[in-house]
């Protein structure tokens, strides 16, 4: 199940249990309007309850991540498992973004908002 919700300085993703490529999907939708609307994009993925994801929803990962390389100022990750901490490292190869991953959602959200505030200033 996918939880998404347009904060002012990110959209906040939360994931619980499997995510699958029909997630995903309607993550790019959100992200595509917000794109075409506000311009570059920051993210924060809150994934402590996600259980795994599909091979099909991975490889439409890598091919989104491809495509809008330079879309993404900033990538926010909490997550509490090696594994997904290792993903956020691999897709800093395939994106411009600063990734950065967090134990908890208010560093995350910290992190998020004082890149808006320097960008203000």
């Amino acid at each position: 199940m996918l939880t998404i919700s347009h904060e002012p300085n990110y959209i906040y993703v939360a994931v619980a249990g499997e995510l699958t490529v029909h997630d995903f999907r309607e993550f790019e939708n959100d992200v595509l309007y917000e794109l075409r609307f506000h311009g570059a994009v920051n993210l924060l993925f809150d994934l402590t309850e996600m259980l795994g994801y599909t091979l099909d929803m991975a490889i439409e990962e890598i091919r989104f991540t491809r495509a809008h390389r330079r879309d993404f100022q900033r990538v926010a990750v909490v997550a509490n498992d090696q594994w997904i901490t290792w993903s956020a490292w691999l897709n800093q190869l395939l994106s411009d973004a600063e990734i950065e991953v967090f134990t908890d959602v208010e560093g995350a959200q910290a992190w998020l908002n004082e890149s808006a505030a320097s960008a203000a200033a």
